[in-house]
């Protein structure tokens, strides 16, 4: 047990445009170097994309994309006596499966090809809103795993 204090938990701030926490969760996963603003600018030039090739909310679609690619069992691997490895089927709670599917729509985006980041990435999110890319392939590929060691479940 630790002799000092327990971190306090921190609540996510909310982007200036759209007052949302989801959206600074995004922009914090697509930041690199620190380079917050450019974040932004990727994230609301590929909301502005959305918009005008969907018509319809953009938080709505980014919602519905992280809601389609959120899992809901993953494996993990674990080590037994005689030391083989062994991938056993785990639970995902909610906090934490929110955080994989924001970084497999992020990671699918960069695999497209395209023109930059924020038509890759709007793309993307409407592929997964609709129910099919590569972010959705990641998850489906994740359960099948699961699925096929949920005989291992026991070694949790």
């Amino acid at each position: 047990m630790s002799r000092r204090g327990t971190a306090e938990k921190r609540t996510a701030k909310s982007d200036p445009i759209f007052r949302n926490r989801l959206v600074d969760m995004v922009v914090n996963r697509i930041m690199k170097d620190g380079k917050k603003s450019l974040a932004y600018q990727i994230l609301y030039r590929a909301v502005k994309k959305i918009q005008q090739k969907t018509e319809t909310n953009p938080l709505l679609v980014l919602r519905q994309a992280i809601r389609r690619v959120t899992p809901n069992i993953g494996v993990k691997t674990r080590r037994n006596k005689k030391g083989s490895t062994r991938k056993v089927p785990i639970e995902i709670g909610s906090k934490q499966g929110r955080a994989l599917a924001i970084r497999w729509l992020l990671e699918a985006s960069q695999k497209r090809p395209g023109r930059n980041m924020a038509f890759k990435l709007s793309s993307e999110l409407v592929d997964a809103a609709k129910g099919s890319g590569g972010a959705i392939r990641k998850k489906e590929a994740t359960h099948r795993m699961a699925e096929a060691n949920r005989a291992l479940a026991h070694f949790r």
